[in-house]
């Protein structure tokens, strides 16, 4: 399996479209097509689904999909790694994480850097703890936030001392809106717009004691922002943390949970990880800011 035909193949399931997708690879159409054709019949698979209009992947068409950005992504990120193997500190940086303020800190250590390395810039990958912790795994990502315990027989970390706080984002004009604070219990019944990670839902019952009648969820959301809008458009109470979503002169307000609710996070990588150059310094100062801070 060629490593040029998979980026083919990605660029007529990204465009669904085969004339788009070569116009895009700068190929003729019947050149992408026979590429395409010869997959399959190496793969004994149909990838695609062929309509006058678009074309859809297939099932066997959507699992190449997964794992070809992967390899593609892989091979990208190793490429880069060889290129900027010198003694000049350059490249990226790859970093996963969740919705989360702390990841203010790792921006902090970024600008610092900058001044004396200007050549190192970052690729950040947004997901639950879940995918940044299978995307450390393969290789994809040098460094992950995540706010689960850290199995510390795969992984080193440092835990971040900055703590995100839930709580409650609503419109205004809704009636909780004039509480100073929130309880789970106030939300009774009440049209819920929750995080879709199950973590944050069971830790709200183990620790609240919620029963499951109690909880009326309306949306699920991945992107705070998402949630966010939803909220605006008066679905729901939104479950979220706090100093995600700046709500000064709009029409939403955010109130924190009482009893008050934080949530800490670690920064975690591989062990016995083999760095960068860029990675390697990202390291170094990131753990002398986190050992200066708050002090």
């Amino acid at each position: 399996m060629d490593i040029r035909v998979l980026r083919y193949f990605l660029a007529v399931a990204r465009e669904q479209s085969y004339s788009v997708a070569a116009e895009r690879l700068f190929l003729s159409q019947p050149t992408l097509s026979r590429q395409i054709k010869e997959l399959e019949e190496e793969l004994g698979k149909t990838l695609f689904i062929r309509s006058n209009k678009v074309v859809t992947l297939t099932e066997e068409g959507m699992i190449l999909r997964k794992r070809a950005e992967e390899i593609v992504e892989l091979l990208d990120k190793t490429e880069q790694e060889v290129r900027h193997s010198n003694d000049v500190v350059s490249g990226k940086v790859f970093i996963g994480a969740g919705e989360t303020y702390a990841i203010k800190l790792i921006a902090d250590t970024a600008q610092r850097l900058q001044e004396n390395y200007p050549d190192i810039s970052y690729s950040l990958y947004s997901g639950d703890g879940t995918d940044v912790l299978e995307r450390l795994d393969k290789g994809l990502i040098d460094f992950g936030i995540v706010f689960q315990e850290v199995d510390t027989s795969r992984y080193e970390h440092i835990e971040i001392p900055l703590k995100d706080r839930f709580g409650v984002l609503m419109r205004r004009d809704f009636p909780l809106a004039e509480r100073d604070s929130i309880s789970l219990s106030d939300l009774k019944g009440l049209p819920l717009i929750v995080p879709r990670q199950p973590n944050h839902n069971v830790m709200f019952a183990d620790i609240h004691g919620l029963e499951e009648n109690d909880v009326n969820i309306t949306a699920e959301y991945n992107l705070v922002y998402n949630g966010s809008v939803m909220a605006s458009e008066g679905m729901g109470y939104c479950l979220c943390f706090d100093r995600l979503i700046n709500t000064e002169g709009s029409n939403m307000c955010f109130k924190p949970l009482e009893p008050e609710l934080e949530v800490g996070c670690n920064f975690v990588w591989k062990r016995y990880s083999v760095f960068t150059k860029a990675a390697e310094m990202f390291l170094l100062q990131f753990q002398k800011d986190i050992e200066a801070y708050g002090k």
